[in-house]
């Protein structure tokens, strides 16, 4: 039987909070313990506005979905993934602050998105997650084995892929 991740949560709870400690030791170390304190309320007090711009956004884009009539998956969860960093950076702490501004980033909001995604498609199925986040274009290559690629973006410059049947997984 596979063990939840839940499960190890007591004890990674306490060493998380452990290693924020010794992180804001070291940083009111090589900064100084007033400049930390400082710039641990602006991260704070900036994830706290930040709460409030992106959930307005994400609102928005759901609306936005809804009156076009198509899936609304997309927004949401790049504003989850905005309420996520946002959330990480009202907590008080650097690691948290951190991890908060990568998922604020494009780079780091846009992993997270097709993280989600996936989850979503793990947890719901394909039907569902269609639903959600529209149709997934895919190529079907023939041979032995049916192999079904999921493509989210073009082949790189100079290189010619194998035949394929482009289309739309329905259900």
């Amino acid at each position: 039987m596979r063990r939840s991740r839940l499960a190890y949560a007591p004890l990674a709870l306490p060493i998380w909070a452990l290693a924020e400690f010794f992180v804001f030791v070291a940083v009111a170390h090589a900064i100084g313990a007033g400049w930390a304190i400082l710039l641990l309320a602006v991260s704070t007090l900036a994830g706290i506005a930040l709460l409030r711009r992106e959930g307005i956004k994400g609102w928005r884009a759901f609306q936005e979905a809804a009156r076009e009539n198509r899936p609304p998956g997309a927004g949401v969860a790049d504003s989850l993934t905005g309420l996520g960093g946002a959330l990480l950076l009202t907590m008080p702490g650097f690691i948290t602050g951190v991890a908060g501004l990568l998922l604020l980033l494009p780079p780091g909001r846009g992993l997270a998105r097709r993280g989600i995604e996936r989850f979503a498609e793990r947890s719901l199925g394909s039907a569902a997650t269609g639903d959600l986040f529209g149709p997934r274009k895919v190529k079907v290559h023939s041979g032995a084995p049916v192999t079904v690629v999921v493509v989210d973006e073009e082949p790189p410059a100079g290189r010619t892929p194998p035949p394929a049947i482009e289309g739309e997984i329905v259900r």
